[in-house]
């Protein structure tokens, strides 16, 4: 094995985009749903993990391998849920590092900003006019899978859909799953011709160790600090209230008024 073509789906109650990936991987509620992949640009299989399915030995370990690089769109995503991922289900595969070394990876998305297209799996294969293209219905199936919800009756008063909710909706999102890793596959091979630079890899790989490492943080000047704009927003908030007579001084359209 020299290459793994990757694309994952996972669950987590922390907000994504506002937080990053960092935090979504790190809650206790953290999960990895289903792992798409390709070994060397062959046949697509998907691991269902959220339905009991395991990982197969030989690509478990070439998750750790230095030897094996490992590809995907937006790969910083899934290099750190795999990281997280490894550290809870087979910490022998990790330690003394909290993250697979990002040398070891190459990101797709990276490669398609550098020759100037879009920064999106999908709008990707449309410019390039791939074959295989992204269903963009996937997008509803990961509101339902992936993220909080509210307590029904499918769900049985949980906080979000397990696959027996939705078990049509739930093959569909395997579906989705290998398609992606499909037009990643396509995607590199049209890129094929037009490889990244080492020397842009190189501050790929420095920039993901930087954002790896973090920085060190007061956490009671933080918290203080934090507490402190709590207590002067409420009495700024208060007076606002005082001189205008509004319940919501926050509000420009009552303000104007």
């Amino acid at each position: 094995m020299r290459e793994l073509f990757i694309d994952i789906e996972t669950f987590s109650p922390v907000n994504l985009a506002k937080s990053g990936v960092y935090p979504y991987a790190d809650h206790d509620d953290f999960e990895l749903l289903q792992f798409g992949y390709s070994i060397d640009g062959g046949p697509v299989e998907v691991v269902d993990l959220a339905d009991g399915e395991q990982f197969p030995d030989t690509v478990l370990v070439a998750l750790v391998d230095p030897r094996v690089v490992k590809r995907a769109f937006n790969a910083a995503f899934e290099r750190i849920c795999l990281s997280t991922w490894l550290a809870r289900q087979h910490p022998e595969f990790m330690t003394g590092r909290r993250f697979v070394d990002p040398a070891q990876w190459r990101c797709t998305m990276v490669w398609s900003a550098y020759l100037g297209l879009p920064m999106s799996l999908e709008q990707v294969a449309t410019v390039l006019d791939l074959p295989v293209r992204k269903d963009s219905a996937g997008k509803k199936l990961i509101t339902r899978f992936c993220t909080p919800t509210k307590p029904s009756v499918f769900n049985q008063g949980g906080m979000r859909n397990p696959p027996a909710s939705d078990p049509d909706g739930w093959e569909q999102f395997i579906s989705d799953n290998r398609r992606d890793v499909e037009v990643e596959l396509a995607i590199h091979d049209r890129l094929a011709d037009f490889p990244l630079p080492d020397s842009e890899w190189d501050t790929y790989v420095l920039d993901h160790r930087i954002n790896d490492t973090g920085i060190r943080l007061d956490r009671v000047l933080v918290d203080h600090a934090a507490q402190c704009d709590r207590q002067h927003r409420a009495t700024t908030l208060a007076r606002a209230q005082e001189f205008t007579g509004l319940e919501n001084p926050n509000s420009p359209i009552q303000l104007k008024d």
